[in-house]
């Protein structure tokens, strides 16, 4: 039996973001991730099983990265003024950074069909068990975890994608959007 390297791995993981992102998923078949990889089709079911399993352990990792970018920069002790400050501001730098995971993030979970099994990644119960936590510190309002999750993070995706490369713009929005949540949120 051949031993996993995790250089090759990581190959297949970027091929996979690449061409997903330039053909689509049906167009990101094995041999072509293979090919883009430099690595033959074989070692490729070394790591995954299968396409699909591959696509759902990637968009998994990927998209519980950006929760624990996330939780990494925030404070027991902050201020509920500056955490929520915080998550929109390092959410939006982790996707000007991430911008390739970031768009294959969003495709794939934009994709029924491929996000049924991984509705539940391991990242986002650990931003609602915060949200729950603030709640409970009364410093947040006891808003649905799903209406708190689309506030502080869709509206920061759509700054970032109209107005990439406009810096300005996106500073002056992303202020404006910083002081709407924080006085819809706070208690």
């Amino acid at each position: 039996m051949r031993r996993k390297n995790e250089e090759k791995k990581q190959k297949i993981k970027q091929a996979v973001i690449k061409l997903i992102l330039d053909e689509g998923f049906h167009g990101a078949s094995i041999s072509k991730i293979a090919r883009e990889a430099g690595i033959s089709p074989a070692t490729v079911y070394i790591y995954y099983n299968s396409k699909d399993e591959m696509l759902r352990e990637i968009y998994q990792e990927y998209a519980d990265q950006v929760y624990s970018y996330l939780l990494d920069q925030i404070d027991e002790n902050m201020s509920g003024k500056l955490l929520i400050e915080t998550i929109i501001k390092t959410y939006y730098s982790y996707i000007n950074e991430q911008e390739k995971v970031f768009y294959f993030v969003e495709q794939f979970s934009s994709c029924p069909s491929l996000v049924d099994k991984c509705r539940d990644t391991e990242g986002c119960s650990k931003i609602f068990s915060m949200f729950d936590e603030l709640k409970e510190k009364t410093v947040i309002r006891n808003i649905d975890n799903v209406i708190i999750f689309s506030m502080l993070f869709y509206p920061v995706k759509c700054i970032a994608t109209r107005y990439f490369d406009q810096e300005r713009e996106a500073d002056s929005a992303l202020h404006e959007l910083i002081e709407l949540i924080q006085e819809t949120l706070l208690v």
